[in-house]
């Protein structure tokens, strides 16, 4: 009797500790989110000063597209939020790393191995993809759509242009082509998640051809066809590499 009575009076109690320790766990991984959503603030925030202060580098560097067009501020305080816009993007560009490591570490260890062995890769192919795609904006897209709007009425008109206007071309133009680089990352995550195979993507590359010309013309902020077909080529390019290391996951599987 006293037995049974013991035990109805030390379940509850181990019941009350197991969902303190509980609570206390919940409590320490909120501290954690709260410390790491803390510390990528602050680096984002400080990224975004330096941005600001050295923001004549940062215009002059994306000026350099332009070809020595001149560049016009038709209201008060244009140059100002404009500068304000590309640093906050700026900032955000370079303090990504560290925001993504930041979740990465909060993230991994509530994940099983063979999670992390995906999630890590995967993370990083994404992010080294999206700065290729923004080195490619850069150096090949936005030249080529500036090339097409300074030759096409070069005989007619004058190019003076707002300098606003122009920093949102550069902006959409590099986010577009950092996006569009995801496009292997989202074919591997398919695969992954056996969703579609490798053999599936490939047989489907007649639509991709027709979609990927809708898409680039979607994505291109100009309205040369040149720069529209530039950016088609990239996107299939990039499908057919993401097929490739689909396929190629997909040996590797087979074969362990």
């Amino acid at each position: 009797m006293s037995t049974k009575t013991n035990d109805k009076i030390f379940i509850p109690y181990l019941l009350n500790i197991k969902q303190s320790d509980a609570e206390m766990l919940l409590s320490d991984h909120l501290e954690e989110l709260r410390q790491r959503a803390f510390w990528s603030f602050i680096i984002l925030a400080s990224t975004v000063l330096m941005c600001v202060v050295s923001i004549k580098k940062i215009v002059k560097i994306l000026q350099e597209p332009a070809m020595g067009i001149k560049f016009l501020q038709f209201a008060p305080g244009e140059y100002f939020f404009a500068s304000i816009k590309v640093a906050i993007y700026s900032g955000l560009m370079l303090s990504s790393p560290f925001v993504i490591y930041q979740i990465m570490v909060f993230v991994l260890p509530g994940m099983t191995e063979n999670e992390r062995k995906v999630t890590l890769p995967v993370v990083l192919i994404a992010f080294s993809l999206f700065l290729s795609g923004v080195v490619f904006g850069y150096s090949s897209l936005v030249p080529t759509a500036l090339n097409f709007f300074i030759n096409y009425g070069s005989e007619v008109v004058e190019p003076f242009w707002s300098f606003e206007q122009y920093f949102e071309f550069i902006l959409i133009s590099l986010i577009s082509t950092g996006l569009a680089f995801q496009l292997p990352v989202i074919q591997i995550m398919l695969g992954l998640l056996k969703i579609m195979s490798g053999q599936t993507m490939l047989s489907m590359w007649r639509y991709v051809i027709v979609v990927s010309t809708i898409i680039g013309a979607i994505l291109t902020p100009s309205i040369d066809p040149l720069t529209q077909i530039l950016m088609s080529s990239i996107i299939i390019l990039l499908y057919f590499l993401g097929v490739s290391i689909v396929l190629l996951i997909e040996k590797i599987g087979k074969n362990i």
